[in-house]
């Protein structure tokens, strides 16, 4: 199993990027839309790991906020190898140094993060679809750059492992009601995996408490999705 920690944004831009994926599916491209009963949730990842539990991170972030209200301006579109496609936002040192102290704050509370998500290495950016047939990809570029630039703020932030259906929100900068919310997934709906920059391996948020550990704080919600 795979964990992450998402970085979620305001209603207009989630809203817009989900238009995206629209236009995407109705070209023949299989985006995000179509993962996890359509509740996948558009989010820029921090961190990734085999395994986040809530339990640690939580207090690993203690003092700060997980979810800083970063403006952020997607204004390319890019492509992993296994035919990954993704929204880029504008290099931004803020962006940046946030991830890179989340990345410390994990590391020295033990968390093993993914060589990919480490400081330097670590390419933001927003997943809309895992695996562009080669004949569409210049199609679905085509398709970012009609909806390029979108402006989005950053409203909240979860540990989440889609595998088991568990969010844990943390701490945020942006008042509860500028926040999109998690809906309840369905019943039966399959974990999807999340690729995994500059390689063709995808994976899926994923934390478990290890055993003897204590109770799961309240606040675990049933997570949206991947991406």
């Amino acid at each position: 199993m795979v964990a992450a920690l998402e970085l979620y944004f305001d209603t207009d831009a989630t809203r817009r990027i989900r238009v995206l994926w629209e236009a995407l599916e109705s070209e023949g491209v299989q985006s995000m839309l179509s993962l996890l009963g359509r509740r996948h949730r558009p989010h820029v990842s921090l961190a990734v790991a085999d395994r986040l539990d809530p339990e640690t991170v939580a207090p690993a972030l203690s003092g700060m906020t997980a979810a800083p209200p970063l403006r952020l301006r997607f204004d390319f579109a890019g492509q992993f190898v296994g035919r990954v496609l993704w929204l880029g936002p504008a290099p931004q040192r803020e962006l940046l140094d946030h991830q890179a102290r989340v990345h410390q704050r994990l590391t020295d509370a033990g968390v093993a993060v993914w060589d990919k998500y480490t400081p330097g290495a670590w390419v933001p950016h927003c997943t809309l679809s895992m695996r562009v047939p080669n004949p569409l990809m210049g199609t679905a570029i085509r398709r970012c750059l009609e909806m390029l630039p979108i402006e989005a703020t950053v409203v909240g932030a979860a540990v989440t492992d889609h595998a088991r259906g568990i969010a844990y929100p943390l701490p945020s900068g942006t008042s509860a009601s500028d926040a999109t919310p998690l809906p309840a997934p369905e019943p039966g709906s399959e974990p999807e995996s999340e690729p995994v920059p500059g390689s063709g391996a995808d994976s899926v948020p994923g934390s478990q408490s290890s055993p003897g550990a204590r109770p799961r704080p309240a606040g675990i919600a049933n997570v949206e999705g991947v991406g």
